[in-house]
């Protein structure tokens, strides 16, 4: 169960100025907890401390940021199934997936702290041309400054953990946003960040509504915004930040393309993970399934059958596999999807069904290209079903996008497999997996209107550090 209450933390520092924020139980929809939301004068203040902080954390040994992130992984290792719970309470996360996000976040840690003792420099050859006789050039990364997080509500645990480890690892303090309907996650985060000896000012995790947090993105003094989310709000972020790099991990409609030598089973047993996990709510979640036509009728009738099987009930049972949506809201908007496409032509294979917050696993065919479900993010437990007779219209399909952020592809012609990475315009590309597949360390992220700039904790690390150069004039004699 969780506790009645939960701080915020300002400056490192655990504080209650209020428990205006109601946390509800995504399954009961009864209220879980309750938080504080940070007003705009405490946010100033955390900014303000975190700007304090950037020459005390600039100056942390690399050892010593090691340290703490080893810290969090031991701690967060004893409290595991604590984290679990409250994931599951908290964001209606079948309880299984919660319990590997948790694996998720501690790996997470225990990537950033590898990285944090290998953030190397780059030694320059000067010497190209005779005027530069003498000069020696060296390139270090200094850590950025103050950082502002955004994080989302569909990994509250593991999205923030890819802004708040890196952070660490390269010296940047931070102020960190967690999504309002699920801000559990990371105040656990915070609270056993708390228990270490990071320079005051170095952290700040603050739930706040999203009209209050406009400093986030605007604050001067911020010197980077990681924001995760949807495409309209990221971009209009953007839009605000002023001077401050900006990195930005949106949304997507992400595609799956089974060609005909494809193994059927696995590819059944791989595509009901990768649309159907967490009820659909991530956005790497498979929603488009571009089948070659000589196994499309096979494929289809054992997809069908799959996710009919499915058991849908409350995240705290084991044995459930769809839990309830973020919201009763979020779940009539996608089934008001499923009858838009139903009407332009779209043949229901199954599901489709909602009582309240739990929308049953769907899948659709025939789905016209200008329908909600087929062209933007459906965000939900809804996966649509085409066609293709060669290789290339099926590339096409994919790139027929307005996002891009990860495809997959069922081929055992490895000639395919190097088309596709070299066509396909998106920011990754699995062979015989879903786009879903996901590990920590790797570079993640998107193009189009699915993002900037990469997660994976070496290249965070990246993006919040800056390359300082050195050059040394030494003098020789002539010849």
């Amino acid at each position: 169960m969780l506790r009645e209450t939960y701080p915020l933390y300002l400056a490192n520092q655990a504080e209650s100025p209020n428990s205006d924020l109601a946390v509800t139980d995504k399954f009961t929809g009864r209220v879980a907890t309750r938080v504080p939301l940070a007003s705009p004068e405490l946010i100033d203040r955390a900014i303000g401390a975190a700007v304090v902080a950037e020459a005390p954390m600039r100056r942390l040994p690399a050892y010593q940021r090691q340290r703490v992130l080893q810290h969090c992984v031991s701690r967060f290792s004893e409290r595991a199934e604590e984290l679990a719970l409250a994931l599951c309470i908290e964001a209606g996360k079948p309880i299984n997936d919660s319990r590997g996000e948790v694996a998720r976040l501690i790996d997470t840690f225990r990537i950033a702290a590898e990285e944090a003792v290998r953030i190397d420099g780059q030694l320059l050859e000067m010497e190209i041309t005779p005027r530069a006789r003498g000069y020696r050039g060296m390139v270090q990364r200094v850590p950025i400054g103050a950082c502002s997080f955004i994080s989302p509500f569909n990994f509250p645990l593991n999205l923030a953990a890819h802004k708040v480890a890196p952070a660490i690892a390269a010296g940047c303090p931070f102020v960190l946003k967690p999504a309002s309907m699920t801000p559990i996650g990371a105040l656990l985060i915070g609270e056993v960040l708390a228990e270490t000896d990071l320079p005051e000012g170095a952290f700040s995790i603050l739930p706040c509504p999203r009209e209050g947090a406009e400093l986030f993105t605007t604050d001067p003094r911020l010197k980077l915004l990681s924001f995760t989310g949807s495409p309209a709000v990221g971009w209009e972020l953007k839009a605000k930040a002023g001077k401050k790099r900006v990195v930005l991990e949106l949304g997507g409609n992400a595609a799956c393309i089974v060609d005909a030598d494809a193994d059927l089973d696995d590819v059944v047993a791989r595509l009901v993970i990768g649309a159907f996990y967490q009820s659909g709510q991530s956005c790497i979640g498979v929603q488009r399934i571009i089948v070659h036509q000589d196994v499309y009728a096979a494929l289809s009738e054992r997809l069908v059958a799959a996710t009919r099987a499915l058991k849908v009930g409350d995240p705290k049972d084991q044995q459930t596999f769809i839990g309830p949506m973020i919201s009763e809201k979020e779940a009539i908007r996608l089934e008001r999807w499923i009858g838009e496409a139903v009407d332009a032509g779209a043949k229901l294979l199954c599901g489709g069904q909602r009582e309240g917050a739990m929308l049953a696993a769907t899948l659709l065919s025939n789905v016209p290209r200008d329908c909600k479900i087929y062209c933007q993010e459906a965000f939900g437990p809804v996966a649509v079903l085409s066609s293709f007779a060669e290789f290339d219209q099926a590339l096409a399909e994919v790139n027929d996008s307005a996002f891009g952020l990860q495809a997959g592809v069922f081929t055992r012609d490895i000639d395919k497999a190097y088309r596709a990475w070299d066509e396909l315009d998106v920011g990754g590309v699995l062979i015989n997996d879903v786009p879903s597949w996901r590990v920590d360390h790797m570079p993640y992220g998107g193009v189009k209107d699915s993002g900037l700039g990469r997660e994976g904790l070496r290249y965070a690390i990246e993006d919040m550090t800056e390359q300082r150069l050195l050059v040394i004039r030494r003098r020789v004699a002539n010849g």
